[in-house]
């Protein structure tokens, strides 16, 4: 094995038996060309290549398989979820990997590659299969760190803080775009296992295989927490609701209790003749003051009585 800087048209030959990996991290206007010139791809093929974002899917043409995944975007960290696309192109002998220079599976596979000459002699499939299986396997410690967040969310779903309808609200955002990913990536994993494409053998369909059961079953978590997370929404909102019930039921007590005292209050505080209690002008207010009192006490007991507080 070797690097170069250039790639030979001859070496893209099957009869001259070489393996050729040729990876174009942030290419540039000349490096893409190499797409064109070179190994003369469809150009709706490189443009897609090209683009910014593409969803994962796989699309044959003649000689060669266009196939988009993503991988986790180790930039944002565990905690957050982000993709990055990497596009490759499989041919018989040939592989092409078009990505930003931030495929951690790829640099890590580059590396290998110049220490075991003999990942390259197994063939493109294979070291096409090694990165697809790396980019599966990172997957893993992110759905465990969105695990944890949704394991503490629930813990804090009872305390009715307005504020964590928001954090959740943002991790179903996650999970959705989670979704929109896994799904059409455990397709195109599903279409190599079963062998649907020629370059596929029977070994690496096997291969394949395995990737795609962990690819099911990260989809299968990830509509799982998707749940899980509504759920924990709704306990959230119910709760905020339910202390939101309890403080109008006391103003409503409140205001209930005092509505009497104000008709009595109001009737005694008119300028006209009134009834007088027994005792002199300055035991009047008392036995307002009391009769109020005992209004009060009467209707809490009723209230307290029928549980109505």
């Amino acid at each position: 094995m070797h690097r170069a800087e250039r790639v030979e048209p001859a070496w893209l030959d099957p009869s001259s038996k070489a393996v050729v990996w040729v990876d174009l991290a942030a290419p540039t206007e000349e490096d893409a060309r190499i797409l064109s010139d070179v190994f003369h791809f469809h150009p709706l093929a490189i443009e897609d290549a090209r683009s910014s974002l593409q969803f994962p899917k796989v699309e044959p043409y003649q000689g060669y398989l266009y196939v988009v995944l993503h991988g986790i975007d180790v930039r944002k960290g565990p905690k957050a979820f982000a993709t990055r696309d990497v596009d490759f192109f499989l041919g018989p002998t040939w592989l092409v990997t078009v990505h930003d220079g931030e495929a951690t599976s790829i640099a890590h596979l580059r590396e290998v590659c110049d220490r075991h000459d003999r990942l390259l002699s197994e063939g493109p499939v294979a070291l096409f299969h090694r990165i697809v299986d790396a980019m599966v396997d990172h997957y893993r410690p992110v759905m465990e760190a969105l695990e944890q967040r949704i394991d503490h969310l629930e813990e804090e779903a009872f305390s009715g803080h307005a504020q964590l309808a928001r954090r959740m609200l943002k991790l179903r955002h996650e999970l959705a775009l989670m979704r929109r990913v896994l799904m059409p990536q455990r397709d195109v994993i599903g279409r190599l296992a079963r062998r649907e494409f020629a370059a596929i053998s029977d070994e690496m369909a096997y291969r394949f295989r395995d990737v795609y059961d962990h690819v099911v079953r990260l989809a299968d978590e990830a509509i799982l927490f998707q749940d899980r997370v509504t759920g924990i929404l709704e306990v959230n909102l119910a709760s905020i609701s339910n202390r939101l019930n309890q403080v109008m039921k006391v103003l409503t007590v409140m205001s209930t209790i005092f509505l009497p005292l104000t008709v009595l209050s109001g009737m005694w505080g008119m300028n006209v003749p009134l009834p007088h209690f027994p005792g002199g002008e300055a035991a009047q207010f008392w036995w307002v003051a009391g009769i109020m009192a005992a209004i009060a006490a009467a209707m809490l007991a009723v209230f307290h009585r029928n549980r109505w507080m």
